[in-house]
C-alpha cells in the first residue's frame, strides 16, 4: 500500500542494497582503468628519464662534436670562394639551430625531470611538438645538405677524413684506453 505523503514508502529494505551496488560497480569500473594508468605513469617516467639522459649526454655532446670537430674541419678544407661561403652559411645555420634546441630544452627540462621522478606536471605541448618537429627538420636538412657536402670536401684529402675519424674515435674511447 502506497503512502503518497511519505516518499520512498514503496521501497523495501532490499532497495537500499540494490542501490549500493551501483556505486560499487561504478568504483570497480574506474578501478579497472588503474593498470593502464599505472602503465602510462611508468612509461611517462621512463620517457622523461630517457629525454633527460638524451639531452645531458647525447644531444649536447653531439652538438659539441659537430661544432668543435666537424664544422672546423669542413671550413678549413673548403675551397675559398663560393664553396667556403656556402659552408660557412650552413655552419652558422646549424650552430644557431643547436642553440635554439638547447634553449627549448632548458625551458622544458624542469617539467620533464619532474615527470621522470613520477611527479605530476604540466608540459607545454606546443613547445614539445615544436622541439620534436624542428629537430627532425634540422637532422633531415643536415643529412641531406651538410653531411654530403662535408664528405665531398673532406674526401678530397683522405688525411682530413682520417684525422676527423681519429678525433671522434678518441672522444668516444673509454678513459682507460686513452692512457690518461
Amino acid at each position: 500500500m502506497s503512502d503518497k505523503n511519505h516518499p520512498g514508502a514503496d521501497e523495501t529494505p532490499l532497495s537500499d542494497f540494490s542501490n549500493c551496488h551501483a556505486g560499487i560497480l561504478e568504483g570497480l569500473e574506474a578501478f579497472a582503468e588503474l593498470p593502464a594508468l599505472v602503465s602510462a605513469a611508468d612509461r611517462a617516467r621512463r620517457v622523461g628519464q630517457r629525454m633527460v639522459d638524451l639531452f645531458a649526454t647525447g644531444v649536447i655532446e653531439h652538438h659539441a662534436e659537430e661544432e668543435e670537430e666537424l664544422f672546423p674541419a669542413v671550413v678549413a678544407s673548403s675551397e675559398p670562394g663560393e664553396e667556403l661561403d656556402r659552408v660557412k652559411q650552413l655552419v652558422d645555420r646549424l650552430t644557431r639551430e643547436h642553440r635554439e634546441f638547447e634553449a627549448m630544452w632548458k625551458r622544458l627540462a624542469p617539467a620533464v625531470k619532474k615527470a621522470a621522478r613520477g611527479q605530476s606536471v604540466q608540459l607545454d605541448l606546443a613547445e614539445v611538438e615544436r622541439l620534436v618537429r624542428t629537430y627532425a627538420e634540422h637532422a633531415s636538412f643536415e643529412e641531406a645538405e651538410f653531411l654530403p657536402l662535408s664528405e665531398r670536401i673532406l674526401g678530397r684529402n683522405s688525411n682530413h677524413m682520417a684525422a676527423l675519424g681519429l678525433s671522434l674515435h678518441m672522444r668516444h674511447a673509454p678513459l682507460a684506453k686513452r692512457n690518461i
